[in-house]
């Protein structure tokens, strides 16, 4: 990713204005044994605190690294309990990459999300039905399939 994804000038600009990215080879230690990495290109997204939310292993071209990203981040926001922002930044990746192969477990994680805030199992219902509708050959149709069996 170094030669293509990297240089590129609109991953280096939301790389610079949203992340703290730490770049290490794939044998470097102790990290590497620290984060479980066994192949390069390793992505993976921490919080503050250091703690792994979201990762990704192998090469991404850069219209697919940015979504990819996002996604990362707004596990983060997930993960914290902070099902709003998720939501939110669910629809802008949506909205701003509707062609990323991201959008399937964006999809996924909005409904999720909106669960979790709203306790309404109208929102993982109309989850599956939309991944099922635009991406139905998507793992996560059928990670959402269980679903539809919802009252």
């Amino acid at each position: 990713m170094g030669a293509v994804t990297y240089p590129d000038e609109k991953v280096a600009a939301f790389i610079s204005a949203s992340m703290v990215p730490v770049q290490l080879l794939y044998d470097a230690k102790p990290y590497a044994d620290d984060f479980n990495i066994q192949w390069t290109p390793t992505v993976i997204v921490l919080d503050e605190n250091g703690k792994e939310h979201y990762r990704t292993t192998g090469f991404l071209p850069p219209d697919e690294f940015i979504p990819s990203l996002l996604l990362g981040m707004l596990k983060v926001k997930f993960d914290l309990k902070q099902y709003r922002e998720t939501v939110a930044g669910v629809d802008g990746l949506i909205r701003e990459y509707p062609k990323s192969r991201a959008v399937p477990e964006a999809i996924y994680w909005h409904g999720v999300a909106n669960f979790e805030e709203t306790h309404d199992p109208s929102h993982l219902k109309a989850a599956y039905k939309r991944l099922k509708a635009e991406h139905p050959s998507s793992e996560w149709t059928m990670r959402a399939e269980p679903y539809d069996l919802l009252p």
